[in-house]
């Protein structure tokens, strides 16, 4: 969120755009057929145990790590840097008129597997950042007089170190000798239900030797894939009986599906946020004047349900916030009468927070000792001025593992009425293993809602992987859709914007565009060209920068998505 309007995209119009080109060459995964007896994985240290020994690394940007590994020992570790993207190739020997399966499995940054030099057509996959191990895959065809082929895997240009491990070119023996192919593994075992939400199921089972991942099953259709021996299905009805299965993978394949197992949903409890209205519409009030309206408390629209406070800030203690008042800003607007406006809208059955961050936020929560403090010192701010609870808008990175271990100490201080949102950028809710996504994921028992926001991004990849430009309905759905069908329960996914033109430096819509996404992602009507495969009637609602910049434009953003939002079904 901005004390002032950003220049529009901040730079990342050149790497979306990238992203296009890059997509171009990307086929869809195929397999490559039967394997007859005499096929072999034709690649030389596919797994790298034997260091980067018949790799070569573009400008020495490879070496090999003991971990993170996917199979064995060792992995292979690649850091783009400058105009350098990470380039470790091998020379594969191959039979000439032959089909191949390449694959590969990765995790970290962007991350691409391709092969030249087939004499028929070069083929490549990639796929954006990942927290855990991932495989690619394609096949290609050699040509009537090639008899050996450049496998390759590299990075993308600004982005983080990729790893790459148990690579495999399964084939007709070319004569170069290599590395066995993998076997599949067994069948997992015990699997059991570990607890139950209304719209969640917990799981659990044994490890099975040789496999690297897990794929679970809901009713007999793939809904997650996991590396480790647990996981939670979430977007289930409430009070509805589900069947489970699991299987084992690896770079062979997957396993026969287990044993099934039955749960049933617990009854619907109304969903996150306390006495939140089903549908719920977020402002964020500015505690500074940059321009927009002055306002106090009192002045926000009666359509914002959840009024965040913007914004706490830090001190010299890591991870501690405070917060003060800009009283000669807002024209003498005292604290007594601050706290009083506070009480009045809690009457009225609004939800008032603190935020946290902001553009400008530095805020870091990196170990246990800044986690206490921040659960600490935002407690004592929920005391001091009857704050419902807080919001997390850090724009300047976040970690994961001690944010959550941060909010889960607020939320064992506060209790279970605690108002938890989070207003992530666009690029922070591209894949499940950013940051911000994985907080939110981690505190999903009591987050309240995810507002993204959908403007200052330039464009973006939406959940049918095709690249969307800011300032569409197609923008706000496609890109909606990651986080519904990534983890997060519909009635925590909000849609974020600019109250006018003058609240960001770019992505702007109109309020008739914020409707219509509303209505494609509820109801099915109003989309564009993207149409999600299902709607989400209990999607929470929509969020504004800022309640104070919408009053500048006479409450036009309010007055149009506020009742409409509240009209959902």
């Amino acid at each position: 969120m901005d004390r002032a309007p950003r220049t529009p995209g901040r730079g990342r119009r050149v790497w979306a755009g990238a992203l296009v080109s890059a997509l171009a060459l990307a086929l869809p995964l195929a397999g490559a057929g039967p394997a007859s007896a005499a096929d072999v994985n034709n690649a030389k240290n596919a797994g790298f145990e034997a260091g980067l020994s018949n790799w070569t690394c573009s400008a020495n940007s490879g070496s090999t790590v003991s971990s993170p590994v996917h199979g064995g020992t060792a992995a292979l570790k690649a850091t783009p840097a400058g105009q350098d993207n990470a380039r470790c190739s091998q020379s594969v020997a191959v039979k000439p008129g032959s089909t191949y399966r390449l694959s590969g499995w990765v995790q970290g940054g962007y991350a691409y597997l391709g092969v030249t030099g087939t004499g028929t057509t070069d083929v490549s996959t990639w796929t954006p950042d990942t927290g855990s191990w991932k495989q690619l895959s394609t096949t290609f065809t050699t040509g009537s007089n090639t008899t050996s082929v450049t496998v390759y895997t590299h990075g993308w240009y600004g982005q983080q170190p990729y790893h790459v491990d148990d690579l495999s070119v399964f084939g007709p023996d070319g004569g170069g000798g290599g590395d066995p192919e993998p076997t599949v593994p067994g069948t997992p075992g015990g699997l059991s239900v570990s607890g139950t939400t209304a719209s969640s199921v917990s799981l659990a089972w044994n490890a099975v030797s040789g496999a690297t991942g897990y794929t679970v099953y809901r009713d007999g259709t793939k809904v997650t894939a996991v590396s480790g021996t647990s996981a939670t299905v979430t977007g289930l009805a409430a009070s509805t009986s589900y069947s489970f299965q699991v299987a084992a993978t690896s770079a062979a394949g997957e396993s026969p599906k287990s044993a099934a197992v039955s749960a049933r949903t617990k009854d619907d409890d109304g969903g996150g946020g306390g006495d939140l209205p089903r549908h719920a519409v977020t402002g964020y009030w500015q505690n500074f004047n940059n321009g927009a309206a002055v306002q106090r408390i009192s002045d926000v629209q009666s359509h914002y349900d959840i009024i965040a406070v913007a914004f706490a800030d830090a001190t010299g203690t890591p991870g501690a916030v405070t917060f003060n008042l800009d009283s000669a800003g807002l024209n003498g607007y005292t604290v007594a009468q601050f706290k009083a406006d506070i009480r009045a809208k809690q009457a009225a059955g609004k939800k008032v927070i603190i935020s946290v961050g902001g553009e400008k936020g530095t805020v870091s929560v990196n170990d246990s000792a800044s986690a206490t403090n921040f659960a600490n010192s935002v407690y004592a701010l929920m005391q001091e001025y009857g704050f419902d609870g807080v919001d997390i808008d850090l724009e300047n990175g976040l970690n994961a593992t001690y944010m959550t271990q941060a909010l889960r100490s607020l939320s064992a201080k506060a209790g279970p009425s605690m108002i938890l949102t989070m207003a992530p950028q666009t690029i922070d809710m591209q894949s499940t293993s950013n940051s911000y996504f994985r907080t939110a994921l981690n505190v999903k028992d009591i987050l309240t809602v995810v507002n993204m926001q959908y403007y200052n991004s330039g464009s973006m990849l939406g959940c049918d992987g095709k690249v969307y430009s800011q300032g569409s309905v197609d923008f706000l759905t496609a890109l909606a859709c990651i986080q519904l069908e990534g983890g997060l329960d519909p009635s925590q996914v909000g849609l974020g914007l600019p109250a006018s033109t003058r609240g960001a430096g770019s992505g702007y819509v109109s309020p008739s565009v914020v409707n219509n996404a509303l209505d494609c992602l509820t109801r099915g009507t109003g989309c564009g060209s993207f149409k999600p495969s299902r709607t989400y009637p209990s999607l929470r609602g929509a969020m504004t920068w800022s309640t104070n910049w919408d009053a500048t434009a006479n409450n036009a953003w309010s007055n149009a998505v506020g009742p409409h939002v509240h009209a959902l079904p």
